[in-house]
């Protein structure tokens, strides 16, 4: 937060206490700044002096500019809280309406690339890391949170302490999973990196835990060291757990649950990368069996 709190002026200063009265992340205020830095930008004067034609064209500039569909969304969504919450000036952002977003699917690999790219991490401690992101279907801000306790292995969980939209949850911990953890314990232990109740997958710094950043690295590198080019992140593990479950005949409202979605039309996407079913599919040009 040290970028958005230097040379603060008394209104950014208002703005900054009415998202932390929300408990707002500190990336979301970050962004929700930058955005009212940029619209600054724009105007050359004071934000709070924006009228409705200003934000207008504004908004008309990030789209002549190559803004995409995201980040014109996300910079509406930090102007509304600064005009709405902070200004209450709710009739300002009144006409401003966010862009529909193009829809994907997520690329997705294979259980055999899975398998592949996890055992081409380099170290145990990226490799047990990884297994909880595709073997339990965790966000990479998930995995990184949990601490040594999270781990339950008399009632075969995870605890998901504060996860995405600040929900607790508990998620499954199958035994090759808990087996792959107990082997890092044990070597992080021996190398004196396993505080008591500490980080399940500490940083350098044994007191920090393993960074987004970190873990996103060494997703890339052992996607490089499997041979796999396809496009992936930390977060396309969490795809192929949630795909893969699918195809296995898994309930998608149990899938729901494990991913932790509020809303079913979250987890149905799903339904249109799980190449499996698609191949089980008689298409009409086939004969059907005998019956």
């Amino acid at each position: 937060m040290d970028n958005i709190t230097s040379a603060v002026t008394p209104l950014r200063q208002r703005m900054l206490e009415d998202m932390r009265l929300r408990k707002l992340e500190p990336r979301t205020q970050e962004a929700y700044v930058r955005a009212v830095r940029k619209l600054a930008a724009y105007l050359h004067r004071s934000p709070d002096t924006a009228t409705v034609e200003d934000l207008r064209n504004f908004q008309l500039n990030l789209v002549d500019t190559g803004a995409s569909p995201m980040t014109l969304n996300v910079t509406l969504t930090g102007l509304r809280f600064f005009f709405d919450v902070t200004l209450e000036r709710l009739d300002l952002m009144a006409r401003m309406h966010p862009v529909k977003l193009p829809h994907r699917v997520p690329v997705v690999l294979s259980t055999q690339e899975t398998a592949r790219l996890i055992a081409a991490a380099s170290n145990v401690k990226h490799q047990a890391a990884l297994s909880v992101a595709y073997g339990a279907g965790l966000r990479a801000s998930e995995v990184i949170g949990l601490k040594v306790t999270d781990v339950d292995s008399q009632r075969m969980t995870l605890r998901v302490e504060q996860g995405k939209g600040r929900k607790d949850r508990y998620a499954m911990l199958s035994p090759v999973l808990l087996q792959r953890l107990r082997s890092w314990w044990r070597i992080g232990h021996a190398q004196g990196r396993m505080l008591p109740g500490g980080w399940l997958f500490p940083g350098l710094d044994p007191t920090d835990p393993l960074t987004a950043r970190q873990l996103n690295r060494a997703v890339h590198a052992a996607a490089d060291a499997a041979g796999i080019d396809k496009r992936i992140s930390t977060h396309s593990l969490r795809h192929g757990f949630a795909t893969h479950l699918l195809e296995r005949k898994v309930d998608i409202r149990v899938i729901q649950v494990l991913l932790g979605h509020k809303r079913l039309e979250t987890t149905a996407i799903y339904t249109h990368v799980a190449t499996d079913l698609l191949r089980e599919v008689i298409g009409p040009l086939e004969p059907l069996p005998p019956s």
